[in-house]
């Protein structure tokens, strides 16, 4: 009844919080059976991997290292949580486009062995994840699902790994990964024994698990110490040694013994299956009364053999190999089987995470087997066996070896054991106990269940991701708007001003409104007042974001001749569309309801088909919008024309006609060649080149829109003549005209005259009060003079709407100037 209970707690963790969960348990107490029912039974999509290639191969997985193409050396844990701070040592190994979406799309990610996996590694699966999933979230925010028992075997780690690594961990056991002690993970130990039945030889091995060995213990133990013991080959003892040399010479020397013939079966080994993931050996030499031990459980429904099962060889023919099991009364016919490789795929169709297999390994399920491994044995349940633990060298060894017994009177020593050999590590001994003490009940479970309801509500209607993006994007465009397309600057003020009154500002209250709903202790997806308000929350959200952001975004014209501008913009207004895109798609979702796992699913298929599903790539589009722009047909036909003659030239557009070029030209409407030549960016060359095209388009677009040019005010060609832009700006503030009218009668964007004037207050010609209001002064100082931010960014992100980019850089200008000047 207890198992049932411990069960059924650790599935319901799985299948309804996001807890991280080590699933822990005696040996022989059904924790790969627990696995094997979660990969058919599990709701959320799931990856299964393990440390070493036979034990991914018995899991139904991969190894850690192939799917996540970590480094076999020591990994340094970086700061997750801080970008800046992160290990950078994969950079040089590219992820796939297929594989980046698998990990997008995984809900649970399995670790079997758990006790092999060592700290660093679970921290280089963390900064994957982290990479590809989610970057604010420990392990990229998908759940954990641990399965081992660290009272076996441990992790492996070589001296000058440990030399580089000990200034990071106090020891190598997964529990001390930088990025799991952030997660609060829940233990939960399966508790009843199923390999023995013997309630007194289950006393003793909990004895050594647990460290709580005297004198009477090892006394009892020892009283199975037989010196040199030597069964018979009917009696079917398989020896345990800690070496795979002492194992190899065991088994040769047993087989030499037989006098007959040695028969040869070759493995079939299809496509790719490493062979360190071999399950026996690729030609299995054998013969007749030869011991040998099953290394796969029989599939079929007669349940004939099982993995670890030993008995001898009476006969061969090339197809079968019939074999004697003590205690079993009739042989047992064994035909080849096969082992697949797999490798998990996502399904375009359905985002299913699916496995395919990439090889396959085809051989008698068969090994010599007088002796084997303790490593190898981990799993295994022997009916007879003999323990040569004497050269123990790992923790977790001894009682590997003991617990593989059924039995008490079927195991037998071939040397003492000691206090020596079988002392548990402190460490795992402390962790054990905690987690035992602990352990999770239904009240943590109801809990956790709660949190990570709320948790994804909460998520739903978080806007960050778009306000990180569009900030960035608002500070790009005000600080080069010279260059880019006139419209641009104001097209971002007012999406900025529709996403502040329309989006930021509802949301918020609505996340007070949900508060206030979830203080009651109930599970949202079966509260209906909380359903009622989320459905009608998500229709008002999806309405907006498809509005304000989706379609108007597509309307943004990014051009400009400038590559590292245009690479920032690209970058920026990417990411800006993709969040778009996914809160569009879960709102959409939200609005028949909340839901954990169709809200997850939902999310995740948003983020992998969101190339797909983005119709207009404005950077890179053949043809600007220019919409709002001022003459924006006549933009964009000078546009075409001068990237149709580029790339007849076989040149950059700049090299044709610079983009300032372009837009000057919209806005004074030459008429003459004299007045073109004027242009900046347009000199003789050009002129002579292609100014009688260039003017032909302007004067048949102002026919055609009935426009009258006046003569153009000629530039003075003197440069001591010429006035400085920024000192006529500074004139008009000072002859009473405001930012707005000198930015009006000078055909400027406000955000350039700002910039003119506050050239000034770093040197002390305008008061800083003359540009921004006290109030905001106050506020940006008090933040700065706190929190010494890195960066204008940094500012903007904290303060919000409040403030612009421009307002922030006048006060930083000046606290500048007031610092030096004091």
């Amino acid at each position: 009844m207890e198992s049932n209970v411990q069960l059924q707690l650790a599935s319901d963790y799985v299948r309804f919080t996001d807890k991280n969960i080590f699933l822990t348990g005696k040996a022989g107490t059904g924790k790969t059976t627990f696995l094997h029912r979660l990969k058919k039974d599990s709701v959320k999509r799931m990856a299964v991997v393990a440390p070493t290639g036979v034990a991914a191969i018995n899991a139904g997985g991969v190894t850690i290292h192939s799917f996540f193409q970590l480094p076999f050396g020591p990994f340094i844990p970086g700061d997750g949580d801080n970008p800046q701070k992160r290990n950078t040592s994969f950079n040089a190994n590219r992820f796939h486009k297929e594989k980046i979406n698998l990990i997008r799309s995984l809900d649970l990610l399995v670790i079997d062995e758990i006790s092999m996996v060592r700290a660093d590694t679970l921290d280089g699966i963390d900064e994957v994840l982290r990479r590809y999933k989610n970057h604010s979230k420990p392990f990229g925010g998908i759940q954990l699902l641990m399965i081992g028992d660290l009272h076996q075997l441990s992790p492996v780690v070589k001296q000058e790994d440990w030399q580089i690594l000990k200034d990071y961990y106090p020891n190598l056991y997964f529990f001390n990964s930088k990025a799991l002690q952030k997660t609060s993970p829940v233990s939960i130990e399966l508790k009843h024994i199923y390999r023995q039945s013997d309630t007194h030889f289950i006393s003793l091995l909990n004895s050594i698990r647990d460290n709580r060995i005297d004198a009477s213990v090892l006394d009892k133990l020892n009283e199975r110490y037989i010196p040199d013991f030597n069964p018979s080959d009917e009696e079917g003892y398989i020896t345990l040694t800690t070496h795979n040399s002492s194992a190899q010479d065991i088994n040769i020397r047993k087989l030499l013994q037989i006098e007959q013939k040695t028969q040869k079966f070759a493995a079939a080994i299809d496509r790719e299956f490493p062979e360190f993931a071999y399950p026996t050996e690729v030609d299995l030499e054998l013969k007749t009364g030869a011991q040998v031990m099953f290394v796969k459980n029989d599939t079929s429904r007669d349940k004939l053999f099982y993995n670890g099962k030993i008995g001898k060889i009476v006969r061969m023919t090339a197809e079968l190999i019939y074999v004697k099991c003590p205690g079993d009364l009739a042989e047992i016919p064994v035909q080849k089987a096969e082992w697949q490789n797999i490798k998990y795929t996502l399904n375009a169709a359905t985002k299913e995470v699916e496995e395919s297999v990439i090889g396959t390994f085809t051989q008698f399920p068969l090994k010599l087997a007088w002796a084997i491994t303790i490593h190898k044995s981990q799993g295994l349940t022997f009916e007879r066996a003999i323990i040569d633990a004497n050269a123990a060298f790992a923790h977790g060894q001894v009682y590997v070896a003991l617990s593989r017994c059924k039995s008490f009177e079927g195991m037998v020593l071939s040397s003492a054991i000691s206090y020596g050999s079988v002392k548990t590590d402190g460490a795992i001994a402390a962790y054990t106990r905690d987690a035992s003490n602990n352990e999770p009940g239904q009240e943590q479970l109801n809990r956790s269940k709660i949190a990570f309801q709320q948790s994804l509500l909460f998520d739903l209607f978080d806007f960050r991701e778009i306000k990180q993006a569009f900030f960035q994007l608002q500070r790009i465009v005000q600080e080069n708007d010279r260059v880019l397309v006139p419209s641009l600057a104001d097209d971002v003020l007012a999406m900025g001003q529709a996403l502040e009154k329309d989006i930021y500002k509802v949301a918020e209250s609505f996340e007070r409104q949900l508060r206030t709903l979830l203080q009651e202790d109930k599970l949202p997806e079966d509260y209906q007042q909380l359903q009622d308000r989320v459905k009608k929350a998500c229709v008002y959200f999806v309405d907006k974001v498809r509005s304000v952001l989706q379609e108007e975004l597509k309307k943004f014209d990014l051009e400009t001749d400038n590559k590292a501008l245009k690479k920032s913009l690209t970058d920026v207004f990417g990411r800006l569309q993709k969040a778009t895109h996914i809160k569009v798609m879960v709102f959409n979702y939200g609005v028949g309801g909340f839901d954990t796992i169709g809200y997850l699913k939902t999310k995740a298929n948003a983020d992998i088909d969101y190339e797909a599903a983005l119709k207009v790539v404005p950077a890179t589009r053949k043809t600007p919008a220019a919409t709002g722009t001022l003459h924006a047909e006549l933009y964009s036909s000078l546009w075409k024309w001068r990237n149709e003659l580029a790339a007849d030239k076989h040149v950059p557009v700049y090299i044709v006609l610079p983009q300032k070029s372009l837009i000057e030209l919209v806005e004074r409407l030459p008429s003459t060649l004299q007045e073109l030549e004027s242009i900046k960016g347009i000199g003789k060359t050009k002129v002579k080149a292609f100014g009688k095209t260039i003017l032909e388009l302007i004067a048949r677009y102002c026919d055609k829109k009935g426009i009258d040019r006046n003569p153009m005010e000629m530039k003075l060609k003197e440069p001591k003549l010429k006035p400085d832009t920024k000192e006529v700006s500074l004139g008009m503030l000072r002859a009473g005209k405001s930012v707005s009218q000198i930015a009006s009668e000078r055909g400027l964007t406000v955000n350039t005259i700002e910039g003119h004037l506050i050239h000034f207050i770093g040197n002390g010609r305008v008061e800083i009060n003359e540009v921004v209001g006290e109030g905001k002064i106050k506020l940006i100082s008090d933040y700065i003079s706190e929190n010494n931010p890195e960066s204008m960014n940094d500012v903007k992100m904290a303060l919000g709407e409040k403030v612009s980019f421009t307002e922030i850089k006048a006060v930083m200008i000046h606290l500048e100037y007031t610092h030096v000047a004091g």
